[in-house]
């Protein structure tokens, strides 16, 4: 199996599926399954008649289904695909029929049914609901195959979305007309408006559970993707559905009422998921926005520091150099006449290094950030924004997190995304820390707590990892010191420089018996 592009793992339609919603799968199959087994010897146990469960129940699968569709529209109108479209026009077929379904069927609004409909009217546009279904999501999965050779749709989603439309709701229509006109020249399914034409259910119940075996086998050899996976699911509910159905004697009996559940369950199924992931998705997106904006307000910061970096090692030997070359000047004009070159030697010594000087002042300005913007906050609510940030980092070095958060703690009145960025940078560090440690638990451990006199915040992050040389605990905090392989040295060096400019500070200490604990005390607000 190829791999997912990562435009693909953004889509439902071409998402795979995780191990965990196999298992959900698998567990909502086995629940159908069970459920099968207790209907069938109850199936023909006659219950009291509730006209208004048809007309209730079937409200909710034509919203579901509306819904549905909706959802996989926007799908294609992302990716293209004629699979895709053909699907969402396959909810949206039900949807109309359950509609013609609910208006003819005898009780529900009127005895005999609304449209002029006949004895045979609601049994047949319930076949043609049930078969339509299966045709469509065989239709899917041979679009879906082919379109890997052949290219993808190439008019305009909103176009071929509207011509669809139009000849599904023509479909329906006809459907309907058909199923009207069903007294004069179809079978017969109904002997009354309660009992049923037992040879006649039998045959279209066998024909539209084969359909649903067909479909059901074809997406089982050929799934891919999370929406593969939950229209097994919903083939899955829909065969239950129509074994059932075949076998029911007449209306209102136990097994009619259990049928029409089945129905439900199917396309509420296949509803769920989409707006589950669609969350999830969301979700995740948000996160690497954030994330995201939060890297960018690094690097802003990170050159910032570095020019301050420079600048303060640099200007040092240069302003000594401009101090010197104006005294040498000084001397020479009190001594006898000198080379002339050696006084202009002198003066490009006095020029170059006031200009050197001006260059990385005027470089740091470059890099220099705003003034922070300062807003009060809760510390524990940043501490679990910034862990969402590395979640997926935790995850992929399997590391565990203890959160030992002490609350109500004072609020700190600091810049958020500067905090935001060290607390991100101790996290990160933490992390790779351990990624070498084989011989024991990757255990990130992060507190907050009062200073002993409640004057300020006092969080700790302890890990697990390879820990830290006595001689390298006062060093690691100075700019282009690096313990690590391909590191920078600058990252603590702005920890430490954002945390002291919030009136903090950042020290590290060796965690017992293996790793290493970062400090970070910050005051409380004013």
């Amino acid at each position: 199996m190829p791999e997912p592009s990562h435009e693909d793992q953004l889509l439902l339609a071409t998402l795979p599926p995780s191990k965990g919603q196999i298992r959900l799968a698998l567990g909502v199959v086995a629940v159908l399954l069970l459920a099968l087994v207790l209907t069938i010897p109850f199936t023909n146990v006659q219950l009291a008649r509730a006209d208004a469960f048809i007309p209730a129940l079937q409200t909710g699968i034509v919203f579901t289904d509306l819904v549905t569709s909706a959802l996989l529209f926007s799908q294609f109108s992302i990716t293209r695909s004629r699979a895709i479209l053909v699907l969402a026009n396959g909810f949206l077929f039900t949807a109309l029929v359950v509609i013609s379904h609910v208006l003819t069927f005898p009780g529900a609004f009127a005895p005999t049914g609304l449209l002029g409909a006949g004895l045979q009217t609601a049994a047949w546009l319930y076949v043609f609901w049930h078969a339509g279904p299966p045709l469509v999501v065989i239709s899917y999965v041979l679009l879906k195959d082919t379109e890997k050779s052949t290219a993808k749709s190439e008019s305009s989603p909103a176009a071929s979305i509207g011509w669809s439309v139009g000849l599904v709701i023509s479909v329906a229509w006809a459907l309907t007309w058909v199923a009207i006109e069903a007294d004069r020249f179809l079978p017969p399914m109904m002997l009354n408006n309660i009992e049923t034409n037992r040879i006649v259910t039998l045959t279209t119940g066998g024909s539209v559970a084969l359909l649903n075996a067909t479909a059901l086998a074809l997406l089982w050899f050929r799934r891919r993707s999370v929406l593969d996976l939950w229209l097994l699911v919903m083939c899955c509910a829909w065969l239950a559905e129509t074994v059932v159905t075949a076998n029911v004697a007449g209306r209102f009996t136990f097994g009619f009422y259990a049928s029409r559940l089945y129905a439900f369950v199917a396309v509420f199924s296949v509803l769920l998921v989409l707006l589950s992931e669609t969350m999830t998705l969301y979700s995740n997106l948000v996160y690497s926005a954030l994330k995201r904006r939060s890297n960018s307000e690094g690097r802003q910061i990170a050159m910032d520091a570095m020019a301050a970096s420079i600048a303060h090692e640099v200007s040092q030997p240069i302003g000594a150099m401009s101090f010197n070359g104006e005294a040498a000047l000084m001397l020479l004009a009190q001594t006898p006449p000198n080379l002339e070159e050696a006084r202009a030697a002198l003066e490009a010594i006095v020029s170059d290094g006031i200009r050197a000087a001006t260059v990385i002042a005027s470089l740091r300005a470059m890099f220099k950030r705003n003034t922070p913007q300062r807003v009060s906050f809760d510390v524990n609510d940043l501490l679990q924004e910034v862990l969402k940030l590395v979640d997926s980092d935790l995850w992929s070095h399997k590391v565990t997190v203890s959160l030992e958060l002490r609350g109500p703690l004072p609020q700190l009145r600091a810049d958020r995304v500067q905090l935001q960025q060290v607390l991100l940078n101790l996290f990160t560090n933490a992390i790779e820390a351990m990624q070498p440690v084989t011989d024991r638990a990757r255990l990130l451990r992060i507190k907050s707590d009062f200073i002993q006199d409640h004057s300020g915040v006092l969080i700790t992050i302890e890990d697990t990892g390879t820990g830290i040389d006595f001689k390298d605990k006062d060093r690691i905090f100075e700019p282009f010191v690096s313990t690590k392989l391909r590191g920078t040295g600058i990252g603590l060096a702005i920890c430490k420089s954002i945390v002291e400019a919030h009136g903090g500070h950042l020290r590290a200490s060796a965690n017992h018996p293996h790793g290493a604990v970062f400090h970070v005390a910050l005051p409380e607000s004013e």
